[in-house]
């Protein structure tokens, strides 16, 4: 059964259309690569799924919910978690720490346990001791992977990525593959990085003109043991 299923959306802005009775699902577990020309609607399609956009019509199901009102949605973003891609878009608070604990306090996790996960998640991505550094000063690099920080602490059900490599020097590309590749969660990545794409994924699609097709299928893909967070946290 899908996790996340879009049947017969339709969407477009004044000056172009973008979708048309256009489906895709994700199953749990699932890791798909998205690709396609400038404008084909890719980072659209990834605010349309999160209801950032609202499409003309179509439907938007998550796990067997159908989501049509913010409400739906916000129960949603409880599990499928977005990325943007400019980090600027997603931080918000003085602190590393604070842009991090910002989402588990406001899906309840209990004051006392998000020191803890704070620095669980900080040493998954490589940041040991950011927990002070004043956000707005890090590199665009840092940023990036402060903002994948801000939803991995959630504990996602779903990660959708847009362009998750930019501002990324090869160590810490390299070092996001890692970290995606051990995470449980079902994941729907957008990049112009076909190499990213076969390191993370395990098909990759073309989207153009709104409409989906097999670019690539990453048959040589290898599970990795997977990683998580302490679950204990969230109750």
């Amino acid at each position: 059964m899908a996790l996340l299923e879009i049947r017969n959306l339709h969407f477009g802005y004044p000056t172009r259309p973008i979708f048309k009775d256009f489906n895709f699902s994700l199953s749990p577990g699932e890791k798909i690569g998205l690709m396609g020309p400038n404008g084909a609607g890719k980072t659209t399609l990834l605010r349309l799924i999160v209801g950032l956009l609202k499409p003309e019509r179509g439907e938007i199901i998550y796990n067997g919910r159908v989501c049509q009102s913010e409400k739906d949605f916000r129960l949603l973003r409880r599990e499928v978690s977005l990325v943007f891609q400019d980090p600027d878009d997603q931080l918000f608070c003085p602190t590393v720490a604070e842009d991090i604990a910002f989402g588990p306090l406001n899906l309840g996790v209990p004051r006392e346990k998000v020191p803890k996960l704070v620095k669980q998640v900080l040493e998954l991505l490589g940041l040991q001791g950011f927990e002070k550094r004043i956000t707005y000063r890090l590199s665009g690099g840092e940023k990036r992977l402060v903002a994948l920080g801000t939803v991995l602490a959630m504990d996602p059900q779903v990660l959708l990525l847009d362009e998750p490599t930019g501002d990324l020097d090869p160590q810490n590309i390299e070092r996001l593959i890692k970290i995606l590749n051990k995470l449980p969660a079902a994941k729907l990545i957008v990049s112009h990085d076909l190499e990213f794409l076969k390191a993370t994924t395990e098909k990759i699609y073309w989207l153009e003109a709104g409409n989906l097709s097999l670019y690539y299928d990453v048959s040589s893909y290898k599970s990795s043991r997977l990683i998580s967070l302490d679950r204990s946290i969230f109750h």
